[in-house]
């Protein structure tokens, strides 16, 4: 049986689930992953039950699951060096006097609420909607003290990056304990400027944490290859830990030599950049593969569409990506291609 095929609803925070909820049914979605912002997953209302029906109300009303939540702005702030860009991104109360520490704290105790909503949020399903085939999940990120320390010079200790991944598990510890006890898990996105970010990194991570059983990862390939990381390989080096998918294409060594990884300083669809991100089928990115290690592995979770292409208006872009992922994710098979040359079976 396929996968469910979702929408990731970040990108379209602009438009009320109400908007969004019939556009993604007639763009071919079968569920959405929702963001937890303030027109889809308000979080001053996300404790109240009514509010929370009425989230269930849009989705089976036209149609569509829910198997995961997104927090990933909250996230970012538990562990990053908090500056000005983080007030564009966060609540008030959080924010609050934007003093860095407590914006961390701040941000700390909203993922341990966050993990407690998703699990009552996932016990409300309608009985109309097909129950979850991951346990229920909060995607996001984690922010990073080390971020900063990517290119070694002047020097960085190993001191320095041992105390990062110190820093992470200290701050993080606890907040997975909370989801352990609220049976969730987190799925992070790994991601350049998060605590992990590529294969080793990711391994460097589970171990600061103890691998504790609620951390594991939401596999989004279109930051790995313009880095030169093996997106499949990460797959199956970490087959049980990938609790979510992101289906996102991106292109790289397409730029005109003047812009390298690390961008450049350039905006995004910059002709002069070496990657982009590309709406799915138009980037270098192959899907193939990845749908034959996620059989593998496995996996049974959503594929949940991110769309990013600036080259392209978003619900041409979405429509085709959702078609797209439709035709290349195929069901795994019950019996040997080779088995029907016994006879016994003739």
């Amino acid at each position: 049986m396929a996968r469910t095929i979702t929408l990731f609803t970040g990108q379209w925070a602009d438009m009320k689930l109400e908007e969004l909820a019939p556009l993604a049914k007639k763009m071919g979605y079968e569920g959405l992953e929702i963001a937890i912002t303030q027109n889809h997953f308000d979080p001053e209302q996300m404790d109240d039950k009514k509010y929370l029906q009425s989230r269930w109300d849009i989705l089976e009303s036209n149609g569509l699951n829910c198997f995961a939540l997104s927090n990933h702005l909250v996230g970012q702030c538990v562990c990053d060096n908090i500056d000005s860009r983080h007030r564009a991104i966060m609540l008030d109360r959080i924010w609050g006097d934007g003093d860095p520490e407590g914006v961390r704290r701040r941000a700390a105790a909203e993922m341990v609420r966050t993990a407690k909503v998703c699990k009552k949020f996932m016990e409300m399903r309608p009985k109309s909607l097909a129950s979850s085939p991951i346990p229920p999940t909060v995607t996001g990120f984690t922010g990073s003290s080390i971020w900063q320390y990517l290119y070694s010079f002047p020097p960085v200790s190993k001191q320095m990056i041992d105390a990062g991944y110190a820093d992470f598990a200290k701050r993080w510890t606890p907040i997975l304990n909370a989801f352990d006890k609220a049976g969730v898990n987190f799925a992070l996105e790994v991601h350049p400027t998060e605590i992990a970010f590529d294969i080793a990194s990711a391994e460097r991570a589970l171990a600061a944490i103890k691998n504790h059983p609620r951390f594991g990862f939401n596999f989004d390939p279109s930051h790995f290859g313009y880095q030169g990381v093996d997106y499949v390989k990460f797959i199956r080096k970490f087959g049980a830990r990938i609790f979510h998918a992101h289906m996102k294409d991106g292109w790289w060594g397409h730029g005109n030599g003047e812009a390298g990884v690390f961008g450049g300083h350039t905006d995004f669809c910059d002709p002069r950049r070496y990657w982009d991100f590309r709406s799915i089928g138009h980037g270098d990115i192959n899907f193939e593969e990845i749908i034959v290690a996620l059989n593998d592995i496995g996996y049974k979770g959503p594929l949940s569409v991110e769309w990013e292409d600036g080259r392209m208006d978003r619900i041409h872009g979405a429509t085709e990506s959702c078609q797209k992922v439709k035709a290349f994710d195929f069901p795994t098979s019950d019996i040997a291609f080779d088995s029907a040359f016994d006879t016994s079976n003739q």
